[in-house]
């Protein structure tokens, strides 16, 4: 009996030995893996933290361009100019007209619409009503009927009435040939009397209109909004002897191709001017589907083109 306890004593011994270095070697192992665990975890983690520092270096923000000085703009815009004379070497006031009354009854209708839809009018317009003796005594009803077109006719007939009455009793029938005096005529504002001015007596002006000044913000020539301010700013960057052919290719180009809602920036040609370029159209193919009127094939605005017009003359009114 004594033989068997101790050898039961033996066994229970080694049993537990071996138990004890079992469970030591779990413990080594396990505590190995934690380690490991632990190591792949910080690896992770350093990776984790280098690849967002990678990320957060690419996303910064890139620093802002130099700011331009008033000379390299004034250079830049009078280049653009320059590129402006060569694209359109044919730019002319879209209006048709043989005479300054013409040509300032046809500015006035020009207001909230096109000047295709304007020449459109004019014609049926000047056979009712020839000189200003003639439209001032016009019934405006009449008047009103024929100038439809061409939106708030009601308006625009009230002007060209009181237009005409001055023009008949004060100017003796004729278009004054100066700003102060066009100014005082119903319905004339300095747009409209730089118009004629530029046009029909070659005295230079610049004509903001919404293409012109939409463009010059553009291009950064300036930021005001106030037409009379704008004006003012662009006569400061070009000579006087440019004034009227640049309000013509600024104008031009704004109709063609630098849309107010979508400018065709890659079709444009001084793109690589404009610190606006990639506000439209990129792409050479969709931009090139965005040109207007000659630039892109299709009829102009006048029914009457000068010789050089490289498009094709607009249809009358009823005829597309």
């Amino acid at each position: 009996m004594k033989a068997a306890k101790a050898g039961t004593t033996a066994k229970a011994g080694t049993t537990a030995k071996a138990g004890t270095k079992a469970k030591a070697g779990t413990t080594a192992k396990a505590a190995t893996t934690a380690t490991k665990a632990k190591a792949a975890t910080e690896s992770q983690g350093a990776a984790t933290t280098a690849k967002g520092a990678t990320t957060a270096k690419a996303a910064a923000p890139r620093k802002a361009p130099k700011a331009e000085s008033h000379l390299a703009m004034v250079r830049r815009a009078r280049r653009i100019n320059r590129e402006l004379a060569e694209i359109y070497p044919y730019a002319h006031p879209e209006l048709d007209f043989r005479n300054p009354f013409e040509l300032l009854v046809a500015t006035v209708l020009s207001a909230q619409t096109t000047d295709l839809r304007v020449n459109q009018t004019t014609p049926a317009l000047f056979a009712a009503y020839p000189t200003p003796e003639d439209m001032a005594a016009a019934v405006p009803e009449e008047m009103e009927e024929i100038i439809r077109p061409t939106g708030f006719f009601r308006a625009k007939t009230k002007s060209l009435l009181g237009l005409s009455a001055a023009l008949r009793d004060e100017f003796g029938g004729e278009v004054p040939g100066r700003l102060e005096d066009l100014v005082k005529l119903p319905g004339v504002g300095r747009k409209t009397a730089n118009v004629v001015l530029g046009n029909a007596f070659g005295v230079p002006g610049i004509t903001v209109d919404t293409h012109f000044g939409r463009l010059v913000r553009r291009w950064k020539w300036t930021d005001e909004e106030d037409p009379v301010k704008v004006e003012a700013v662009v006569a400061g960057i070009f000579p006087k002897s440019e004034w009227t052919m640049l309000s013509h290719r600024v104008v031009f180009h704004g109709r063609r191709i630098c849309h107010a809602r979508k400018p065709a920036c890659g079709a444009c040609p001084i793109a690589a001017l404009c610190p606006s370029y990639g506000e439209g159209e990129t792409d050479p193919e969709k931009a090139g589907k965005l040109l207007k009127y000659e630039m892109g094939g299709y009829p102009g605005q006048r029914l009457s083109p000068p010789a050089d017009y490289p498009g094709k003359p607009a249809p009358a009114l009823g005829a597309g």
